[in-house]
This record gives C-alpha cells, structure tokens and sequence, in this order.
C-alpha cells in the first residue's frame, strides 16, 4: 500500500506544481471532448438504428456481417 500511496502524491505534487502544464492538460481535454462527444453526434450516425426496425433483425445482421466470410459484400448490404 506505501507504493501506491507514494505514486500518487508523485503525481499529485507533479500536478500541482504545473503551470504551463495545467493549461495544455485543459487544452487536451478540450480536444478530447470535441473528438469523442461531438464529432459522434454529426459523422457518425447510428447505423444499427437506423436501418434496421427491431433487436433481431439488428442481431441478425451483425452476425451475418462478423460471420460471413465471403469478399462479395452484395450478400450483407442492407435491405432498402
């Protein structure tokens, strides 16, 4: 338990004494936010949702789609 107690204030007075390094940790985290939470929402639609009406049908062709192993994807597309 010293280890992990020792590791964390090494961290904690590392982090505290930041200056510069606070503001580039904020900058990050920003970026970070942006990537994950807002570029999902606009690029990257729900597929699943979308084109298919209930769970098996969904299921169904995820398995189909992890399953097949043929290269002619003609079989897999999505039913318009």
């Amino acid at each position: 338990m010293n280890i992990f107690k020792r590791i964390f204030r090494f961290y904690y007075e590392g982090f505290k004494g930041m200056t510069v390094g606070k503001k580039l940790w904020l900058i990050i985290a920003i970026k970070l936010f942006v990537m994950f939470a807002v570029l999902k929402l606009f690029f990257f639609p729900n597929f699943l949702k979308t084109n298919f009406k209930t769970d098996k049908e969904r299921s169904e062709y995820v398995l189909e789609r992890l399953t097949s192993t043929s290269t002619d994807t003609s079989k897999t597309r999505v039913k318009e």
